[in-house]
């Protein structure tokens, strides 16, 4: 007969296995929405383009130099953008994106939970078809270096 430490064991590593068997085999929580929302980027500088479905400025400060007319925005969402003394900090500590990352989703949370309108007319036009946040961003140029536009975009997909 075997003894109760090495049942014991046999017992552990059989709860071990049906554990981790579980684990693997649970799916991931579902997101609230159900199809891939059509996000794009751009900088607002870039011309119109037909495939950019609607225009939404996600910038607090109106582009340097560019005419309302020429720019072709149908909205502009200041409110879900990076709050003034965050935007200020991040230009001082560029070097510390994940930082800045977590301090806008918090703020984009607050602001979630306060059923901003600014966020919901985006979530509203969002479910309407294509949507490219426009940016005066020159970080947007090179894909490799994230802005507020990609927080913001994963916000949007996540929530």
């Amino acid at each position: 007969m075997p003894s109760s430490k090495a049942t014991d064991t046999a017992s552990s590593a059989k709860a071990k296995t049906t554990t981790a068997t579980a684990a693997a085999t649970a799916k991931p929580a579902r997101k609230r929405s159900a199809r891939r929302l059509d996000i794009r980027l751009k900088r607002a500088y870039d011309a119109p383009d037909p495939a950019d479905g609607q225009r939404v400025l996600a910038d607090r400060l109106w582009p340097r130099g560019l005419a309302k007319a020429k720019a072709q925005i149908d909205f502009w969402a200041k409110d879900v953008t990076p709050s003034t003394p965050l935007r200020q900090w991040f230009h001082q500590h560029p070097e510390q994106f994940d930082e800045f990352r977590q301090r806008f989703l918090d703020e984009l949370a607050a602001l979630d939970a306060q059923h901003n309108a600014m966020l919901t007319e985006l979530r509203e036009r969002l479910a309407q078809g294509p949507v490219t946040l426009l940016t005066a961003a020159h970080r947007l140029v090179d894909d490799d270096t994230p802005t507020h536009l990609h927080v913001l975009r994963d916000f949007l997909e996540s929530h």
